[in-house]
């Protein structure tokens, strides 16, 4: 089973988040303003200390008693305004800072969620669907804590404890030059176990994301799981996937707890030296009682702005591995991709011609294997073609290249250059000069495994042109000999069909998608062979929908079909056999069955039985 972490180093670096300036960029604005709202109450902050001062060598020095009282009301004021300014800055700040953050992440969710939809099968052969659900569920909360909040706090925190040590420097220069040269020695150990910390991060959400894609997995298969009782072996094998990711996790808290410890620890260990020599200056009449509280507030704040400082940066080793791996996933090109200057051929009328053109093929998880070699085939405007053979012949393949999911073989470079360029060619333009989404509308598949999706059925069916009226919704039923079925549902055409069809028989479903195709009506029809799988009260009801679809506007669509039972294409204008990739037999049904070769033995055994 591959995972991400078989595949990328886990070097998650706090560096990573600049992946994140493309989706702050657009909200300047806010950011800016969030900026001066932090500067404001970090200001707000640093005043308390100054207006201490203030109030206790002002305010308490000895003097007449009623004017005393009123400069001690007048400090009260001032610090209860310094409270008031920095209640309103703080609120200002989260809410602007928690704002941004909800729409960050919004806005990241959108464009991987975006990206991965456009990817070819290919990626999905090495990257498992729960891997993807947690980099989108998991990974964009991790940002969303730290761009909503720890890097706030961090800034925060950040300007809070620079001013602090700014104002201890001014006020008190001497004792605080000592403390600032052995923070110095503070920091070397604090960065060595942050990169512990920041690889044990990574290998953390690498672990989360291989227990999702196990989840992910199985209960898209809860039925097959249960049929072969491994409801127990799949629960284990959950719990342990659960438990490495425990493991690895404690590991992470562990080394950031360590490195949380040592920065409290070590700060305040120089801190309280620092006021120690302050008390001592008291004591000797160098500074005043106001003056070393002033001092005591600037060093509390300074010691909390580190012990905030090291819990956030250990949020931030997270988000940065986080980002790291939902920017390896927005890198990801598809290796299938609309040219930069694409084609168009005119709307077509009577179907279109399709051309393969001695195609070479290989999937890329099977490169020593050729799924297809020296393919060629001419579809002709209109006609309905058959595709027969042994599984793993080639059929699906066909299918999947026309719909270029992937790009067929180049061509070697012996190639004879007279001949043009190997590929294929929809209405003479190679389908690589399509624009991939002009050459998809102009194709309609049935697959052999309908899919339904969590909605009406009325949704369901219009899916390929979601603007189409009831009445075409329901005349395209009806030819897929749906609409009985869907009438009598509780809610009728607006009944909800439930996750994946569980509501309907496999016949049912392969109806709906057999109207949805229909209802698009694009001048190429794709079928893979749709009845294999059903009962015989089904595969009649299903046949009877293809039949439909094959005679609906007969000879205005090129119609290509898989066919498992030869039975089902017997009346195609013509059979293509397929036998290791390679075209073999082509003609009628008739004069297959004359020739007595690959078609007819088929026949035979089929017929037969």
């Amino acid at each position: 089973m591959a995972t991400s972490s078989d595949r990328l180093p886990p070097t998650g670096a706090p560096r990573a988040l600049s992946g994140l300036l493309p989706f702050l960029r657009p909200y300047r604005a806010q950011l800016a303003l969030a900026f001066v709202f932090l500067l404001l109450a970090a200001a707000a902050t640093l005043a308390f200390p100054m207006a201490l001062r203030a109030l206790i060598d002002g305010g308490l020095a000895p003097g007449e008693r009623g004017a005393a009282a009123l400069a001690l009301r007048g400090h009260f004021l001032a610090l209860f305004g310094v409270a008031i300014m920095l209640g309103l800055f703080s609120s200002a700040r989260f809410y602007m800072v928690s704002w941004l953050g909800e729409r960050v992440t919004a806005d990241l969710r959108n464009a991987v969620y975006a990206h991965v939809l456009r990817q070819s099968p290919q990626f999905f052969e090495t990257t498992q669907s729960g891997e993807v659900l947690s980099r989108l569920t998991t990974d964009t909360t991790l940002v969303q804590t730290v761009v909503g909040s720890s890097l706030s706090m961090g800034l925060r925190n950040a300007v809070v404890g620079t001013g602090a040590v700014a104002m201890l420097v001014w006020t008190n220069p001497r004792i605080m030059a000592v403390v600032l040269l052995m923070l110095v020695l503070v920091v070397l150990p604090a960065m060595w176990i942050g990169r512990r910390v920041r690889r044990l991060s990574r290998a953390s959400q690498d672990r989360v994301a291989d227990s999702s894609a196990i989840a992910a997995e199985v209960l898209n298969a809860v039925p097959v799981v249960q049929s072969f009782t491994a409801e127990q072996r799949e629960a284990t094998r959950f719990a342990e996937a659960t438990q490495a990711a425990f493991t690895t996790a404690v590991r992470r808290s562990r080394a950031r707890a360590l490195l949380v410890a040592f920065i409290i620890i070590a700060n305040a260990a120089l801190l309280l030296w620092g006021l120690y020599q302050g008390t001592q200056a008291v004591l000797a009449g160098s500074m005043s009682a106001g003056h070393l509280g002033e001092t005591v507030l600037y060093v509390g704040l300074l010691a909390g702005a580190a012990a905030v400082l090291g819990e956030v940066y250990g949020d931030v080793l997270r988000a940065a591995g986080a980002t790291e791996r939902l920017m390896e996933l927005l890198a990801s090109q598809s290796p299938v991709a609309s040219p930069a200057a694409p084609r168009t051929a005119p709307a077509s009328r009577a179907g279109v011609e399709v051309v393969f053109d001695r195609v070479d093929f290989h999937y890329p998880s099977r490169p020593a294997q050729a799924a297809l070699a020296n393919f060629s085939l001419h579809l002709r405007p209109g006609e309905t073609v058959a595709l027969v053979g042994a599984s793993g012949a080639g059929k699906t393949t066909v299918f999947q290249l026309l719909q270029r999911f992937y790009d067929v073989d180049p061509a070697p470079r012996t190639a004879d250059a007279e001949a043009g360029r190997p590929g294929i060619r929809l209405d003479g333009i190679d389908l690589r000069d399509w624009a991939l989404e002009d050459l998809r509308q102009r194709i309609g598949t049935v697959p052999q495994d309908a899919v339904i999706f969590s909605a009406s059925a009325l949704d369901n069916i219009r899916y390929g042109r979601p603007g189409a009226s009831e009445a075409e919704v329901h005349a395209a039923a009806r030819d897929a000999f749906a609409h009985d079925f869907l009438s009598a549902l509780p809610q009728g055409y607006d009944t909800f069909l439930g996750e994946r069809g569980v509501r309907l028989s496999g016949g049912q479903r392969q109806r709906i998608a057999i109207a949805r195709a229909m209802l698009k009506n694009p001048p190429l029809l794709l079928l893979d062979e749709a009845t294999s799988a059903l009962d015989a009260e089904s595969e009649r009801m299903v046949q009877a929908a293809l039949d439909s679809a094959l005679q609906h506007h007969a000879g205005q669509r090129t119609t290509l079909v898989i066919a498992h039972r030869l039975a089902t294409v017997q009346n195609a204008d013509r059979i293509v056999v397929l036998e290791h990739g390679r075209v073999v037999e082509e003609g009628t049904h008739l004069e297959l069955l004359a020739r007595g070769q690959v078609y007819a033995r088929l026949a035979a055994l089929q017929f037969a039985a």
